[in-house]
């Protein structure tokens, strides 16, 4: 079986064209590919299908096999897959677990149009939100020497949030248009070097209190941009912004 392998942000999955519906969507092989001692590795594995309402489909697993909700970076980088295979060239659809999803291509940045949220509960000072996947931030200080896998896992597995899972983002504010953010995603049960949707929550957790309508955001394998509309605690016109790229491409017997 032909495969690449895309990043954004450091963000990494394995990528299939499955427009001929080949791949055995078993949970054991999708986990064993995604090993990075025994696979070929990945934070997940994504499968590009044809889709009767958009340019294609986006099927999305996490890393133990399972798959998933909406992956932001993800959907940039199967964008970056399908204009690599000539399926467009500018602008495309596609259809995601969450529903249909716009996005361009322009030079290796993929601009990706995320589902709107419609509001921020929160859980203490924390708020929890969901952009395709459910998200909790939390604002802290010194990010950067903060012990994410630890305290992430703590969250994540609490009981409140340990049936149904939840990402667990720490956020940092760096200036008024910029913002530092490191994630726990579930499913990964880890730290990942990028998160599409968790940058987008604690993007939009930061934008609600203020007069802009775009941030950037410092993730631990690059940078984002986050744009948004907001409008009595909903927000529209969301859109994530940043780097997609193919690192290799190779086969794998199955």
């Amino acid at each position: 079986m032909e495969f690449y392998k895309y990043h954004g942000t450091g963000n990494d999955f394995v990528m299939i064209d499955n427009r001929n519906l080949l791949f055995p969507k078993d949970k054991n092989l999708v986990s064993r590919l995604c090993d990075r001692r025994f696979g070929i590795g990945g934070d997940g594995l994504i499968l590009l299908e044809e889709d009767a309402a958009a340019d294609f489909r986006m099927v999305y697993y996490n890393s133990d096999g399972n798959e998933s909700t909406m992956c932001g970076n993800g959907g940039r980088c199967i964008v970056a897959f399908a204009k690599f295979l000539d399926i467009f060239d500018v602008n495309t659809t596609f259809m995601a677990i969450d529903g249909l999803h716009e996005a361009e291509i322009t030079n290796g940045t993929v601009k990706l149009k995320m589902i709107d949220v419609q509001s921020i509960e929160k859980d203490g000072e924390c708020s929890v939100l969901n952009t395709g996947s459910p998200h909790f931030v939390q604002w802290v200080a010194d990010l950067g020497n903060l012990d994410v896998r630890a305290n992430g896992n703590k969250i994540r597995n609490s009981a409140t949030y340990r049936n149904e899972g939840i990402n667990v983002n720490f956020a940092e504010k760096i200036s008024d248009s910029q913002i530092f953010v490191r994630t726990y995603e579930r499913g990964v049960e880890d730290e990942t070097f990028s998160c599409g949707t968790g940058a987008t929550a604690a993007a939009l957790d930061f934008l609600k209190n203020g007069n802009r309508n775009d941030v950037e955001v410092k993730v631990l394998g690059g940078n984002l941009k986050i744009y948004a509309t907001q409008n009595a605690g909903t927000f529209t016109d969301i859109w994530l912004e940043g780097p997609a790229e193919q690192v290799f491409r190779g086969e794998i017997n199955l």
